[in-house]
């Protein structure tokens, strides 16, 4: 318990909330170098590193598998579940989703996820720890096969309710605090969804009016031109210093984030260290209908994040949009909102 015990008071309690009761065999798991590797990621895909976001709170890779396998263990009392949650992030590089755009997965954003099961088997204690607890690395490797884990767009599950709670929390945005996320916590329970399978939902159309409303400003922070931007751009350096020999993939999986930093900012190739500094020191980024020449000027798509959860209506468990002209019109606003094709900066990177 000792992990716990050395959380800041924020990240503390946000934990009980999700999960009174921490359970035993979960710091086990917690504590092997190769959980301990995530501590060094921050979920932000790279955003926390620029004047470009508002971000209060660090927040790792381990913090957030953490919190997605205390939501499952609260709900399912699993071993095996909250297990596959923990491990769901395990093969997570620095920069986390910038390297699916470096893989060129910019709409999935799931590139890295087939690495899951080698990184589990290549850990001596995470394998020690289940051999004793009589547990097969495939029920624990892919989180995709629990309902409650994990689950298509638009539903919603432990994964996605957690990245959600913690990014209003401050990680991405401060839009809600401890008092309105132990609301809405508490507020959801295992329903069945229109295929009869459990998936998350709300008690009351109230609450779930207020999760929605402000998942959505969520939603299109993730496809802001400045996120979209700064992804494709680490993405670029990376692959640029990497075709260099100046960054191995062991070092997306073996440094921190910081570590690699310091080797960006001391780059002397291709202008890279300077176009890094004025990538971090920008307030706005520009937008453009049609290229800007002679300008590091990029034209992505985005993984589209969002839910649509179910609340319990009398007797049976609708989508939120089918029974909530409110919701359905935070939802339409995300849907509706979009960027000018071209974003750019004041910086010439040259990419191929």
């Amino acid at each position: 318990m000792e992990y716990f015990e050395n959380l800041n008071p924020t990240l503390k309690r946000y934990f009980k909330i999700l999960s009174p009761e921490i359970p035993e065999f979960l710091c086990e798991y917690i504590n092997t170098p190769a959980m301990q590797k995530q501590d060094r990621i921050s979920v932000t895909s790279g955003t926390y590193y620029s004047k470009l976001f508002d971000i209060k709170l660090w927040y790792s890779s381990l913090e957030h598998s953490i919190a997605v396998a205390l939501i499952i263990w609260n709900f399912t009392k699993d071993k095996k579940q909250t297990l596959a949650g923990l491990f769901h992030d395990i093969a997570t590089p620095a920069f986390k989703h910038c390297i699916d755009f470096m893989n060129g997965d910019y709409e999935k954003q799931e590139s890295t996820e087939e690495l899951t099961t080698k990184i589990i088997s290549d850990s001596k204690e995470i394998m020690s720890l289940l051999n004793r607890d009589g547990i097969k690395i495939e029920e624990v490797s892919d989180y995709h096969i629990y309902p409650i884990a994990d689950n298509d767009t638009p539903q919603l599950a432990a994964d996605r309710l957690e990245y959600t709670l913690s990014n209003g929390l401050g990680v991405r945005k401060h839009l809600w605090d401890l008092e309105d996320i132990e609301e809405i916590y508490n507020n959801i329970e295992v329903q069945k969804n229109e295929n009869g399978i459990e998936e998350l939902g709300f008690k009351d159309i109230n609450i779930a009016e207020k999760f929605v409303h402000t998942m959505s400003k969520l939603s299109m922070i993730y496809i802001s031109s400045e996120t979209k931007y700064t992804m494709q751009f680490f993405a670029d350096i990376v692959k640029k210093m990497y075709e260099q020999k100046m960054i191995s993939k062991k070092d997306l999986y073996e440094l921190s984030e910081q570590e690699i930093i310091n080797k960006i900012e001391k780059c002397d190739y291709d202008n890279i260290s300077q176009c890094f500094n004025i990538w971090k020191n920008a307030t706005v980024i520009k937008e453009n209908d049609v290229p800007v020449k002679d300008k590091y000027c990029v034209n992505v798509n985005a993984k589209k994040r969002y839910i649509i959860p179910l609340v319990k209506n009398k007797n049976e468990y609708i989508r939120i949009d089918k029974i909530s002209e409110k919701a359905k019109e935070d939802i339409n606003e995300f849907f509706n909102f979009k960027t000018k094709p071209y974003s750019y900066l004041d910086l010439n990177l040259k990419v191929d």
